[in-house]
Parts: C-alpha cells; sequence; structure tokens
C-alpha cells in the first residue's frame, strides 16, 4: 500500500477527554475517529489489524468445530420478552420503534436470537453437540462510554454459543473453549488471566473471565503468587473466620453521638479502630428491604447479595425516604438492634464483639453490642474481599492487579432453552431441554489492550500477530529518480513476502520518522543518503538501534531479525 493512497490522518493533539493511553494513541495515529460519544469510525490501519484478530479467532474457533453464521443486529421484542430479558437487561438495551410502531433493539448478545436460528432444526440429541459463532457489531448504551473502545456503545465481538445433550458435553465445549481462548490471546501477544468470575445479565451457573492485565483496566483482579487461583474482585470469596474474639461480653448501652454520619466520625468520637465499628445499610432485593451488617472497613458487594439471595436483579441501597418512614432515623443512624426488617449480618461481624451500631434514632449509637442482642436472620459473606487477607483456597494472602476483560465463558444450563422452548429427543424418546454455552471475545476491546501493552513514549509498537503491516519502506526524496527507484523495487520485491507499507509522500524527514513511530510498523526500511552505496537503514520498532544492510543482504537480513 502506498502511503499517499492510504487515509491515515495522524495528529499532534488529541482531546483532553482522552483519557487512555489506547484511546489517545489510536486518535494520534489515525485509527479511529469519534462520530458520538462510545460511537467510532474505524479508519483503515484499523480495520487491518481488526481483521488480523479477526483471522486469529476464526482459526481458533474452527479448529474446535464452530459454524460461523452472521445473525440480525434487529431483533424483535417479542423474542425477548419470551426469555424475561426485556426488561430484566435494564437500560443498557438499545431499544427502537419501526415506522409500524413495533419494538425492536440492537442485539448486545444473541442468546435469545441463536435460540430461534435453532429451535426449529434441532430435533433429536443426534444432532449435538453443536456450537454456532459469529464476528458482529453489537451495542450497549453505556452510562459513561470512556476510554475509547474499552468501553463504548457499539463495538466489535466474536459471540458463539454451543448447544448439548448433557452436561458431560457442555463441560467439554466449555474446556475446548477455554483452551481455544487461552491460545487466541496468547497469539494476540497479551499478558492475560482467567479469573471466576460472575454471570451478570447473561446469566448461568459457571462462569470465567479474561483478563489483559493493565494498569487502565476497570476490573481488579484477585490473585494467589502460591496457587492458580484468580478471581474477578466481584467474585472472590471471603473466608469465614473461625476465630473468635475471647473478650468478654459487655452491657449494652445507648450513647449520645451528635453528628455523627460515618464510621470514621464514630470511630474517633470513640477513640476505636474503624475496624472496632460496624456499618448497617438497607438494602432492596426484588423490592423487599433487608438490612445488612458489615465491619465499618469493609465494603458491600451487591453482586454477592444477588448470588445470596438468587435475586433476579442486583440489589440496590434502598432510598432514604423508604428508611426514614420504617425506621424515623437517617441511614448514619441505622442498625440491627431491634430492626424492623430482616437483619443479616457478615462473616466478620459474627466474631466481634462489644460493637457499636446504630440506634435507629438520630445521633445515638449503642455500644457493647453483641449478638445475642441481635435477631439475626442469616450470616453471609456479602463484602469486597481486601488485599493481603487469605485466599480462598488457603494458599496465602490475596494480591491486586488491574485487568480489561477480553473475553468470558459461560455455562448456561438451560435457562435460555426452559424459556424458548428448546427441546430435543433424547436417546429414550423424551423430550428435553438443551443445555447450552456461551462464549465472547471483545474483538475492539482486545485491540485497545494490545495497544495498551505495545507502546513507548513515540507511539504503538505492534505484535507481529496484528500488525497492519509487516514492513515500512520510507522514501526520503520523493522527487529524484535516485531515491524512487530503488524504494520502488524493494516496495515490489518486498511485497511477496511481507504485508509493506510504502511512505511516498512528499513530507519533511521528521514527519515520516514521527508517524513511523506513531504508526507502529515492526521493521522500517529508510531509502536515505546511503543508497548511492547500495545500502539502506533498517531499524525495528521495538529497538533504538539501527543497521545499516546493503540491498542485496535486505530480505535475509530481515528473515533473520523479524521475529
Amino acid at each position: 500500500m502506498r502511503q499517499s493512497k492510504m487515509f491515515i490522518p495522524t495528529q499532534r493533539e488529541v482531546p483532553a477527554s482522552a483519557e487512555s493511553l489506547s484511546h489517545q494513541l489510536m486518535l494520534k495515529s489515525g485509527m479511529i475517529k469519534q462520530l458520538a460519544r462510545g460511537v467510532y469510525t474505524y479508519l483503515p490501519i484499523t480495520k487491518l489489524v481488526l481483521q488480523n484478530i479477526e483471522n486469529i479467532v476464526r482459526e481458533e474457533m474452527n479448529r474446535i468445530d464452530g459454524n460461523e453464521v452472521q445473525m440480525p443486529v434487529l431483533a424483535p421484542r417479542e423474542l425477548w420478552e419470551e426469555s424475561g430479558r426485556w426488561e430484566k437487561y435494564g437500560k443498557e438495551l438499545m431499544r427502537l420503534k419501526d415506522r409500524h410502531d413495533r419494538d425492536f433493539l440492537l442485539g448486545p448478545t444473541h442468546e435469545e436470537v441463536v435460540v430461534d436460528l435453532v429451535r426449529d432444526e434441532l430435533r433429536s440429541y443426534k444432532r449435538l453437540p453443536l456450537t454456532i459463532y459469529q464476528i458482529q457489531t453489537k451495542f450497549r448504551d453505556e452510562l459513561r462510554p470512556r476510554f475509547g473502545l474499552l468501553r463504548g456503545r457499539e463495538f466489535i465481538m466474536k459471540d458463539a454459543y454451543s448447544f448439548h445433550i448433557d452436561q458431560e458435553s457442555l463441560s467439554k465445549t466449555y474446556q475446548d473453549m477455554y483452551n481455544a481462548y487461552e491460545k487466541i490471546f496468547t497469539r494476540f501477544g497479551l499478558d492475560f488471566r482467567a479469573v471466576e468470575a460472575d454471570s451478570g445479565a447473561i446469566g448461568g451457573s459457571h462462569t470465567h473471565e479474561f483478563m489483559a492485565l493493565s494498569e487502565i483496566g476497570e476490573d481488579t483482579i484477585v490473585f494467589s503468587e502460591n496457587s492458580d487461583y484468580a478471581a474477578n474482585i466481584e467474585k472472590a470469596a471471603c473466608l469465614r473466620p473461625e476465630e473468635k474474639s475471647d473478650d468478654a461480653e459487655k452491657d449494652i448501652e445507648k450513647v449520645d453521638t451528635p453528628n455523627v454520619k460515618s464510621c470514621s466520625e464514630l470511630a474517633d468520637l470513640l477513640g476505636i479502630d474503624l475496624k472496632e465499628t460496624t456499618k448497617t445499610m438497607v438494602v432492596n432485593v426484588d423490592g423487599e428491604l433487608k438490612m445488612i451488617v458489615l465491619r465499618g472497613d469493609h465494603e458491600l458487594n451487591t453482586i454477592k447479595l444477588k448470588t445470596f439471595f438468587n435475586s433476579n436483579t442486583e440489589p440496590e441501597l434502598a432510598d432514604e425516604s423508604d428508611i426514614l418512614e420504617i425506621f424515623n432515623a437517617q441511614p448514619g443512624s441505622l442498625g440491627p438492634v431491634n430492626s424492623k426488617i430482616p437483619v443479616y449480618i457478615d462473616y466478620q461481624v459474627e466474631v466481634m464483639k462489644n460493637f457499636p451500631v446504630g440506634a435507629n434514632e438520630d445521633n445515638y449509637h449503642f455500644i457493647n453490642v453483641n449478638l445475642k442482642d441481635v435477631e439475626v436472620e442469616d450470616v453471609g459473606d456479602f463484602r469486597f474481599i481486601t488485599e493481603g487477607e487469605m485466599a480462598p483456597d488457603g494458599s496465602g494472602p490475596v494480591k491486586f492487579r488491574e485487568g480489561i476483560e477480553v473475553g468470558q465463558v459461560f455455562e448456561l444450563g438451560t435457562e435460555y432453552s426452559e424459556a424458548l422452548n428448546l427441546t430435543v429427543l433424547n436417546e429414550r424418546g423424551q423430550s428435553v431441554p438443551v443445555l447450552m454455552g456461551c462464549y465472547g471475545i471483545g474483538i475492539s476491546r482486545a485491540l485497545s489492550a494490545i495497544i495498551e501493552k505495545y507502546h513507548d513514549e513515540n507511539g504503538i509498537m505492534w505484535p507481529k500477530s496484528v500488525t497492519p503491516f509487516d514492513v515500512h519502506i520510507v522514501m526520503m526524496n520523493v522527487k529524484k529518480e535516485e531515491f524512487v527507484n530503488p524504494a520502488e523495487e524493494l516496495y515490489d520485491s518486498l511485497s511477496k513476502q511481507y504485508k509493506v507499507l510504502l511512505d511516498d509522500r512528499d513530507e519533511r524527514a521528521g514527519v515520516k520518522f514521527n508517524d513511523s513511530d506513531l504508526i507502529g510498523i515492526p521493521v522500517r526500511v529508510v531509502v536515505g543518503r546511503g543508497i548511492k552505496d547500495g545500502v539502506v537503514e533498517v531499524k525495528f520498532r521495538n529497538s533504538e538501534k539501527t543497521h545499516d544492510v546493503k540491498l542485496e543482504d535486505l530480505e535475509s537480513f530481515i528473515n533473520e531479525h523479524y521475529n
């Protein structure tokens, strides 16, 4: 490709709103252009990289017998009402109406559509297992689109769906997909971890996320250096303490705590450590209010609450108006003693003694509270794990790393097949619901994750597996034949073996070199002053060193050093 004919609108400055490094570099290198918040045009370099990413994904999906299809982006409301997700999915669902006032949506994922595709075709267990996948644009109405392609409203995803007669078959495909994802992300050159995760709006009971380790990551990975344990922080379990405090229990006492509305303020007033306080929250679980009590230094994990209560949606903090109506007290003064709603305490509170709680009366707290003073409905793990505490597998203290979610695999079971009436006849001729799995890879997110890892202060440094071009020939003078002719000959000869970009623009040397570093092609060949002696300058993007190479040795030199 000739650079003079290619649309690469590089920039020297980028908007301050471009927070992530990958977003900044994609704007500067002319890879994307924003149309609206979270909506981007992919320019030629981006398309070339995405094609390489997609080809890797296709190769590994086909290797495990995936069938590629292209399903509609537009789906009717009725199909999503069958599954129950038209309302359940929430405000992220892009909804629209056609000219006949019929409701449709733009697919964020395609469980309903793929079931509709196969439910009239799959009749017998003999047709199973079956895996179908596609690479397609998806839509989610993100509340806060940010970080460029990492959190957009329109994005590219590979989504696959598998169908099975029994759990053994589903587990095998799940593991095949898991292994394929490891190969895919390794081929991308990413530093990644597979972690236990929550199934979120997709559903199902068993799932792993594949997280690319990155400082810009919006997810926190919890892991042990002494084992292979790793989990998303939302999923990481907290161990139930075995030892209780041996302090003697004191008598409960009501004390005046004027203007105290937080655990830190209470700790300061009472002269105790924050760990010795408790915090009380009222949450709405499927329309019912429940009181949750945690240690004062811990944070509530609503994902764990959703699992604990088997809730249809993620629990939310109760409205202050509802709290005032029930307790006649502000949220900062609530406590579990004589509570008017069911009380659930975290494992850590279970082993505490003589702790303070709100008195359900503004400006007052109880001190020296013990479990005998509280009517407890149940005990559970309701909090986020903290760095340094014991890993759930007991292997040692956990550490935290930030990560970008680039893929996730799910065992769905019969959740969608039962809702959408997908059944087959088993070996005994009985009609049974089909077991399903689904498996996603964020194609455009993976692109951003690759840039987050492969860059320096001058621009992108593409790994060989996804690079838009292998060789960048930079012609230093486009007006003199002694430069043009050798550059054209090199372009023709190297193009037989490599993907080559020829910079034939009439620009200053500084502009060409800056753009070359910014675009990040692995091998740069400069046709400059040395050409009169039959020598070109070769520089690899991942090194500062330059090499003077004779023309007749150039191909063998690149073959030897480009890896």
